[in-house]
């Protein structure tokens, strides 16, 4: 992988379609690691999924919720990752093993959660109808940040690049700028539409590189603003946007929007149809439009961290953008020429020889004496693209992938393991099978000790409505919700309850029908010398009625 390359010489954005990232679940949000190495996917049944971005196959799946994951972010060592679900639970999840850390139970509706771009131990989250609240992770306490008006709680926050600001936004407009640490007003302003009328603001998205932010807000324009300015003006200060991104034709609302990699580009997310605007920020103009297909609804949008490649969400599927490939074979050597047809070539006399017999010594000097110098080969330089500006080294710590284990079908026995328990194999089917459920439930020693349950911690906040439905599940109030099954069904685990029509398979002491005499001789007790299918089946119902009410509405002699 060669970052160093990746300064391209054209336009350094996606052009085209290129492939889809199909989660078996309907995807909801998605968001890529600090290197872009790894993109985690929260789904509408409650799973996290984590594909390998290089070679876009699935590394993990994690259960996470029961309820739709509607927002997630990843730590900055790409170890932890956080994630919030529709029923009000945010969830600190270890990568790696796929255990929950810890839990908390908010009591509205979780709209956006991010960790803190420097310090792991925080997470800010923006619950519903609430004033945004910064969690602290090792000890479990939280503190609920000061809000501009008390009676407006639709506030937005987001970290600044670094962490060391908090940028909120409510619903007419105001933009506070808090010390993370302390909490305490640094800088103000106020948004407003060319007159005195306000604006709600949506959403505060930061670039990773440079001191840019950008603000969506209701009235369908993107203002960019340059974050040192804003520190500069203090409180009620009056900064002037760098640039104003709209759509002047057809007044384009935006669902989401996000900075490119190395910050030079924007891309909006139409609230109206799968489409994706992209700008340059320098100039403001629009460089790009990606349709995707027509009819579907944008959910969310993803820029990869270094490279122009696009992840874009709607009717639950990843959808991939990037530039387009074109080979081009003579920038393999200076003269290398690609032939039409086959040119018939005549070979010098000592083309091919090792050493050239004929050819006379000349001296060294340029480049083939730069070949006899020794080239450093064990000093490993730091990927430029993956520090930031005040880093020097990379962190060394950081999970760029995941190790995948390969799937055995048919595993055959292990020849060298330990030989099956005697006492089982001389036992009665029965016993066989009473001991080997009892293993069952027993923990592995060798799989380790057994998986400690999350702490959950309740977070009480004075004043927040507890009746809230989150807007991924419709309305409140409203009975024909389209999001109404989303999410597994209460109570249930594991795979069998996405895919209905699979064969659950027999584990442990799952009855049997019972076999007797009377069924194998064909009379059963409900009748008849039919025998067959009738006769087990009303034997079974009579001995140990395991078959449904339902079954006997049909004709047993004759299912479908």
């Amino acid at each position: 992988m060669n970052l160093e390359l990746l300064e391209s010489f054209g336009q350094n954005y996606p052009e085209e379609a290129d492939g889809t990232l199909d989660c078996i679940s309907m995807a909801l949000t998605c968001t890529f690691n600090r290197w872009g190495t790894l993109l985690a996917v929260g789904c509408n049944d409650g799973r996290i999924v984590i594909w390998d971005f290089l070679t876009r196959g699935i590394a993990k799946i994690i259960s996470a919720h029961i309820h739709p994951v509607c927002s997630l972010c990843w730590s900055r060592d790409g170890h932890k990752l956080v994630s919030a679900s529709t029923d009000n639970i945010v969830s600190q999840w270890d990568v790696l093993t796929g255990d929950c850390d810890q839990r908390f139970r908010f009591p509205s509706p979780i709209l956006k959660l991010q960790c803190h771009p420097r310090d792991m131990d925080k997470v800010l989250v923006c619950p519903m109808k609430s004033a945004p609240v910064l969690l602290t992770l090792s000890d479990s306490k939280h503190v609920v940040l000061p809000v501009d008006d008390d009676s407006d709680l639709n506030v937005v926050a987001a970290f600044d690049r670094r962490g060391e600001y908090i940028y909120t936004g409510n619903a007419k407009g105001k933009i506070l700028v808090l010390n993370t640490n302390t909490q305490e007003l640094v800088a103000s302003f106020r948004v407003t539409t060319g007159t005195s009328n306000t604006t709600a603001i949506k959403s505060i998205e930061f670039a990773r590189k440079g001191s840019c932010f950008l603000i969506n807000t209701a009235d369908r324009i993107i203002r960019v603003y340059d974050g040192r300015e804003i520190l500069t003006c203090g409180r009620d200060g009056e900064p002037e946007p760098m640039q104003k991104l709209q759509d002047l034709v057809n007044r384009t609302p935006w669902k989401r929007c996000c900075f490119s990699g190395d910050g030079e580009y924007i891309v909006a997310g139409s609230a109206r149809q799968h489409a994706l605007y992209i700008w340059e920020k320098s100039i403001g103009n629009l460089v790009k439009i990606l349709h995707g297909t027509r009819g579907e609804l944008l959910l969310d949008v993803a820029w990869h961290p270094v490279r122009p490649i696009i992840a874009s969400i709607s009717s639950g599927v990843v959808s991939i953008w990037a530039q387009n490939q074109v080979e081009n074979w003579s920038a393999f050597a200076p003269d290398f020429k690609e032939l039409d047809e086959n040119v018939e070539y005549e070979e010098r006399e000592s083309e091919f020889d090792i050493e050239d017999e004929d050819k006379s010594e000349p001296e060294q000097t340029g480049a083939d004496a730069a070949e006899d110098e020794e080239v450093d080969v064990t000093t490993v330089d730091p990927i430029v693209a993956f520090c930031s500006s005040d880093e020097e080294l990379e962190d060394y710590k950081a999970l760029l992938y995941l190790p995948i284990a390969p799937e055995v079908e048919d595993p055959e026995e292990n020849p060298f393991g330990p030989p099956p328990d005697a006492s089982v194999q001389g036992a009665t089917p029965d016993e066989a099978l009473a001991s080997g459920d009892k293993k069952q439930r027993q923990p592995s020693s060798e799989g380790g000790p057994a998986k400690k349950k999350a702490r959950t911690t309740t977070i009480e906040l004075q004043g927040v409505p507890s009746d809230e439905v989150h807007p991924l599940l419709g309305v409140k109030g409203d009975g024909k919700s389209k999001k109404k099954t989303a999410g597994r069904p209460k109570g249930s685990k594991g795979k069998d309850k996405d895919f209905p029509f699979r064969p659950k398979p027999y584990r442990g002491d799952r009855p049997s029908f019972p076999v007797v005499p009377e069924v194998l001789g064909g009379s059963g007790p409900g009748g008849g010398g039919g025998g067959g299918m009738k006769g087990r089946a009303e034997g079974a119902l009579a001995s140990g009625g395991l078959v449904s009410q339902s079954y006997k509405q049909h004709d047993l002699g004759g299912m479908d």
